[in-house]
C-alpha cells in the first residue's frame, strides 16, 4: 500500500528551500568523490536540476518555515549547494521514519553508483529496516534471491579486508573467491596475493582452489601402512 501512494506522490513537484533539507547521518553512500560531484555541479550550473529530490515533511519551526528530510537525491542536492542555488525541485511525500529509510535504501540500489560493500550493507539495512525475507527482498528489489544471498556473503568480510579489496581495485569475483578461506588472516593475506600478482578473477579462484586442497592434503592422516613405516 505504501509503495503504491508513493507513485501518487511522484505526480506532484515543488520547489523547496535548499536550506530547509536536511541530510541525516545514517547514508548507504560513505564517499562522495569532488570530481563527480564537481561535475554534477557544472552541469547543473548550466541546465538546472533535472531530476527532483525525494524528500518527507519534518515538523515545521515556530516561525512557520517547512523543513524537510533527505530521502533521495543526496549528490543532488550537494551538487545544488555548491552551486548557490536558492531552490531545488522536490517530491514530497507522507512517510514514517522507517518507511522513509526504506525508499531511501531501494532508490539508492536502484539509482547510485554504490560499490558492492554498499550494495551490500544496503540490502541488509532493507532487510532489517523492513523485517523482509532475503525473497521478499529480491522481489522488491527485482533481483534473483541468489543475488541478495551473494551480497550478503560480502559483509563477512572485516572493514580492514574491504578497505583493501577496493583500495587495490579487487572485483567483487575476486572478493567471493577470497571467501572460501574461513580464516580471517589467511584471507587477507590470499587477497594481498591477488593484488600483488595482479591475479585474474580465473587465476585467483585456481590458486584458492590450490591453496585448499593443499591444506586438506596436508589435513588428512597418514594412510595406515604409511604409519607402521615410520
Amino acid at each position: 500500500m505504501f509503495f503504491k501512494k508513493i507513485e501518487e506522490f511522484k505526480k506532484v513537484v515543488r520547489e523547496i528551500e535548499l536550506d530547509a533539507v536536511q541530510i541525516g547521518d545514517e547514508r548507504v553512500r560513505r564517499v562522495h568523490p569532488d570530481a563527480a560531484l564537481a561535475a554534477l555541479a557544472d552541469s547543473i550550473a548550466k541546465h538546472g536540476v533535472i531530476e527532483p529530490i525525494l524528500v518527507r515533511s519534518l515538523p515545521s519551526t515556530q516561525d512557520g518555515r517547512a523543513l524537510w528530510s533527505l530521502i533521495a537525491g543526496e549528490r543532488r542536492l550537494r551538487a545544488a549547494r555548491m552551486c548557490h542555488l536558492k531552490t531545488v525541485p522536490a517530491i514530497a511525500i507522507e512517510a514514517t521514519q522507517t518507511e522513509a529509510a526504506v525508499l531511501a535504501i531501494i532508490e539508492n540500489l536502484h539509482r547510485e553508483d554504490l560499490n558492492f560493500f554498499e550494495e551490500a550493507f544496503a540490502i541488509r539495512s532493507l532487510i532489517e529496516l523492513g523485517s523482509m525475507t532475503q525473497d521478499a527482498c529480491a522481489k522488491r528489489l527485482s533481483v534473483s534471491q541468489s543475488y541478495v544471498a551473494n551480497k550478503l556473503r560480502l559483509l563477512r568480510f572485516s572493514a580492514v579486508e574491504q578497505e583493501f579489496i577496493l583500495t587495490n581495485g579487487l572485483s567483487e569475483r575476486h572478493a567471493r573467491a577470497a571467501l572460501r578461506v574461513a580464516d580471517p588472516d589467511e584471507r587477507l593475506q590470499m587477497l594481498r596475493i591477488f593484488a600483488e600478482r595482479g591475479l585474474t578473477v580465473a587465476a585467483a579462484e585456481e590458486y584458492v582452489e590450490s591453496m585448499l586442497c593443499a591444506a586438506e592434503r596436508q589435513a588428512k592422516p597418514a594412510p595406515p601402512e604409511m604409519r607402521h613405516k615410520f
